[in-house]
């Protein structure tokens, strides 16, 4: 199931990287109509790592004024970084710019001088583009996870082809409704399974079991 769409932002809280300055008062007051809280981190000029406040994972958004020294002062703090949706902010838009907003994890780019009726779609996109890339990343560990994993299923199709006297696809399907009936994952069940007869010899040619799809 794909992440669902978000189009209200309210209750959420924007941190901003990015000096002081007409820009940034028209984004505070467009992001505090749309219910969104604001709190502004400053860069100190000369400094190369930048401290980073206590993220929120559920409700914070960062935007990062790309005209800094972004890579220099915010890649100490790229993992928490990117537990986050970023919206970069561009006025000099040179590829070395652009490049280090995307390394931070930047999904969504607002032009500069902002303008209040682009910062809505900004954060339509920025928020629903990281989750959804969120959402594929889990994805693909789980699917990894798994994989890492097949080998059991291997060996519980074994253990029930000899001792029940099944081809590879009538053991392969009975594992799996088992495992449904009972609630788990189809890894999860032929690990107990296996583990619950461990004493069982094991014919070591795997190579010729089909494990399914």
């Amino acid at each position: 199931m794909a992440p669902r769409i978000v189009q209200n932002f309210r209750g959420g809280r924007a941190v901003i990287f990015a000096p002081d300055g007409g820009i940034i008062d028209v984004l505070d007051t467009t992001l505090h109509k749309l219910g969104i809280s604001v709190e502004r981190q400053r860069i100190p000029e000369g400094q190369s790592i930048v401290a980073m406040p206590a993220l929120h994972v559920e409700t914070d958004i960062i935007f990062v004024d790309g005209d800094l020294d972004v890579t220099a002062c915010l890649n100490g703090h790229l993992t928490v970084l990117r537990s986050v949706p970023i919206i970069g902010l561009v006025g000099i838009e040179t590829p070395g710019r652009l490049k280090a907003l995307m390394n931070l994890g930047a999904s969504a780019l607002l032009r500069k001088p902002v303008h209040s009726g682009a910062i809505y779609t900004a954060l339509f996109l920025g928020i629903n583009a990281f989750m959804a890339r969120r959402d594929l990343e889990c994805r693909l560990e789980e699917h990894q996870r798994r994989r890492s994993r097949r080998r059991i299923v291997v060996k519980a199709i074994i253990i029930l082809m000899q001792q029940g006297g099944l081809d590879d696809e009538e053991a392969y399907a009975q594992l799996r409704r088992d495992s449904m009936r009972a609630r788990r994952s189809l890894e999860d069940y032929c690990e107990d399974y296996v583990n619950c007869r461990s004493t069982t010899t094991l014919d070591q040619s795997p190579t010729r079991i089909i494990a399914g799809p």
